[in-house]
């Protein structure tokens, strides 16, 4: 079956880094979109960044320039490098499996459990 497990999360200061990882498995994890979502405390599920088959990254407005999605699909492992951090980046994170319809992503269907990012001084 589908798994997803998260790492990486931790407790960093402001303008500090991190770098999570997502594990994939049970599934060809190289010819799918995939998603990292984030919820703070208090808030909804927010999009933060998406990875293509092909490699094409997308980001949020509110991270592009700070974050850095990639894959490695040797490892089935999906990553997200998290730069300049920032109070309002405290969130737990979790990554997606997308589903497809014609080459463009519809929804998740898959997630993980997530990893808890704190930016705190």
């Amino acid at each position: 079956q589908v798994q997803l497990v998260e790492s990486g999360g931790d407790l960093v200061q402001p303008g500090g880094s991190l770098r999570l990882s997502c594990a994939a498995s049970g599934f060809t994890f190289s010819i799918y979109w995939m998603y990292w979502v984030r919820q703070a405390p208090g808030k909804g599920l927010e999009w933060v960044s998406a990875i293509n088959n092909g490699g094409s990254t997308y980001y949020s407005d509110s991270v592009k320039g700070r974050f850095t999605i990639s894959r490695d699909n040797a490892k089935n492992t999906l990553y997200l490098q998290m730069n300049s951090l920032r109070f309002e980046d405290t969130a737990v994170y979790y990554c997606a499996k997308v589903r497809v319809d014609y080459g463009l992503p519809i929804d998740m269907d898959y997630w993980g459990k997530g990893t808890l990012v704190t930016v705190s001084s």
